[in-house]
């Protein structure tokens, strides 16, 4: 196949008006590309898979109830005939018309580079709290890096932290190079599947590319509820993955309501319109979050269930 042949793999349900704009920026992309959607729909009710043939994408499909982050994209990944792969979501939207050259291009010039993943922005419309939160990290960082490869001596004498930043890769927009993928398909896991694809393809003598230059639209403005059971889920897997424990005590959660609330307050009252729904949910954030943080961690530790996840 020639690099001018680039699948892009979209996980869907009930796209709507997001995934066609999606779709439309694939389609107006810069450069010599001929690039052709994947998708893997879990159910759609709306008419996201008449929007996907229109496109003339690749419609695969699989139950709600069998969707999993890793073996659902690996089941799309079966279906890609090009020699990259790029990986997003429903609801990502390219910044710019050069966003597909800067994603694959690193990985034409560097053949030990097994893949980059983009930058991210807050949309528009995103809320003061949910735009602080992206902006503190790792994929909305203004600067380029290219790590790995990673022995194991290596991560284990890093702290958790830097396991975590040195591993980080984000399937929310990435691009992957196929016969890596072959030999090192994402793990089964309902979530942080790009995580531990990043660590196991450093190990293997592989690196990975940030390319701030790649850009998508992408933020979420969730409920403290949703929020609790996908940051539970989130830490759950940095400690089993990297040891990572940022709330490890009943004391340090304590610490951290106190010290996150001010801050969310001031951040919320800081909103253009409907203060009161936004000072609501930042309060609830304010808990939910470093409550995650705690009972993901400790899940993981025991090995037992704390909270009862479904839907992230």
């Amino acid at each position: 196949m020639s690099w001018t042949d680039v699948d892009v793999v979209i996980p869907t349900l009930d796209g709507g008006r997001d995934l066609g704009r999606l779709l439309e920026a694939i389609a107006a992309q810069d450069g010599p590309f001929r690039p052709r959607v994947v998708a893997i729909d879990s159910g759609s009710r709306d008419d996201t898979l008449d929007l996907l043939r229109r496109h003339g994408a690749q419609v695969l499909s699989v139950s709600r109830s069998e969707f999993n982050h890793g073996d659902t994209r690996n089941l799309a990944m079966r279906a890609v005939r090009s020699d990259v792969a790029v990986l997003t979501v429903q609801d990502a939207l390219p910044a710019s018309p050069s966003w597909l050259a800067s994603l694959v291009g690193p990985l034409l010039k560097d053949p030990t580079l097994a893949g980059t993943w983009a930058r991210q922005q807050a949309r528009g419309d995103a809320s003061r709290v949910t735009s602080h939160y992206l902006s503190r990290w790792a994929g909305a960082r203004e600067e380029g890096r290219v790590v790995g490869p990673l022995t194991p001596a290596q991560f284990a004498a890093l702290r958790p932290d830097e396991r975590h930043f040195i591993c980080a890769f984000d399937n929310v927009c990435s691009c992957i190079r196929v016969d890596v993928w072959r030999r090192h398909p994402f793990p089964r896991t309902r979530i942080a599947e790009d995580l531990e694809w990043a660590l196991t393809v450093l190990q293997s003598g592989h690196r990975i590319s940030y390319v701030p230059e790649a850009v998508v639209i992408h933020s979420h403005d969730r409920s403290a509820a949703y929020e609790l059971q996908r940051t539970y889920a989130v830490h759950q897997r940095l400690q089993s993955l990297f040891g990572l424990s940022t709330v490890p005590q009943l004391g340090s959660l304590v610490r951290a309501i106190a010290v996150t609330l001010p801050v969310h307050l001031r951040l919320a009252a800081r909103e253009p319109r409907r203060k009161l729904p936004a000072i609501a949910r930042a309060a609830g954030l304010a808990v939910a979050l470093p409550l995650g943080q705690y009972l993901g961690a400790r899940s993981a530790r025991e090995g037992r269930e704390l909270l009862h996840v479904r839907g992230v």
